[in-house]
């Protein structure tokens, strides 16, 4: 696992803050339980509802087939999950699992509401020690939680244990913005409206400035594509929307 300059190896990041190793799966649940029931909401607000769009590049780009397996991990509110049950037809199956049980249950809750009940599942998970048998699934997809895991390393292998040969993973992230001049006005967005929308809407000034924080400490896009590779993934590679301000990574397993 990477760390901050100064950072041993009991520490780890929670946003801007240096935490012991074993208190930041608590942190971001506290932050979890509190959004979860505006979560849905919030992300349409944040992101002016480009979100969405994000998504469905996400479910171009992991090319599913009727019958297949998929993994939603880290699945949140299931508005992916939904995309993808509807890709692998009643013969597939789709699991979401979360580590919060907040989100888990807003997330069932969704899928279920969508008369979505064959094929799909529901497990609440560690994306490092993921509970499942080795090789059993297709495609393994997490968005935009991959920046909230304490072992990013390690959860890619845990990722790359559960997919099948010839199976990929697909990781939707925040990253870097690859136009310098937007800089500014992101930053001023992201550390002031940010966390004043939070408030507004959710009752949760904090949260959201850690949300805004934490995207700011994740490996950025080359470093995240060494990760991949490192893990054990094959023919990785990326793609930039908005201007870097999340991208797409994808790797293989052969």
């Amino acid at each position: 696992m990477e760390r901050a300059a100064g950072m041993t190896e009991e520490q780890t990041d929670f946003g801007f803050t240096t935490i012991p190793l074993d208190e930041k799966v608590r942190r971001v649940g506290a932050v979890f339980d509190s959004v979860s029931e505006r979560y849905d909401l919030m992300n349409d607000l944040m992101s002016f509802g480009v979100h969405r769009l994000w998504k469905r590049f996400v479910v171009a780009t992991c090319r599913l087939r009727a019958g297949q397996r998929v993994l939603d991990l880290a699945g949140g509110t299931g508005d992916l999950s939904i995309l993808f049950a509807r890709e692998v037809g009643p013969g597939g199956q789709v699991v979401l699992a979360d580590i919060n049980a907040s989100m888990l249950d807003a997330g069932r809750r969704r899928v279920l509401d969508e008369g979505l009940v064959r094929g799909t599942g529901f497990v609440q998970a560690n994306a490092e020690i993921l509970p499942f048998r080795e090789s059993c699934f297709d495609c393994v997809c997490i968005a935009f939680g991959l920046r909230n895991v304490t072992d990013k390393a390690r959860a890619l292998r845990s990722m790359y244990g559960v997919l099948r040969p010839g199976g990929s993973v697909v990781i939707l992230e925040f990253s870097t913005l690859t136009v310098p001049a937007l800089r500014a006005l992101y930053d001023a967005y992201s550390f002031t409206v940010l966390p004043r929308l939070g408030k507004l809407i959710a009752d949760d000034e904090a949260s959201y400035r850690y949300l805004a924080e934490s995207i700011r400490v994740h490996p950025d896009q080359e470093s995240l594509l060494g990760m991949l590779r490192e893990a054990g993934f094959e023919q990785c590679n990326y793609r930039n929307l908005s201007s870097g301000i999340v991208a797409i990574h994808q790797g293989y397993k052969f």
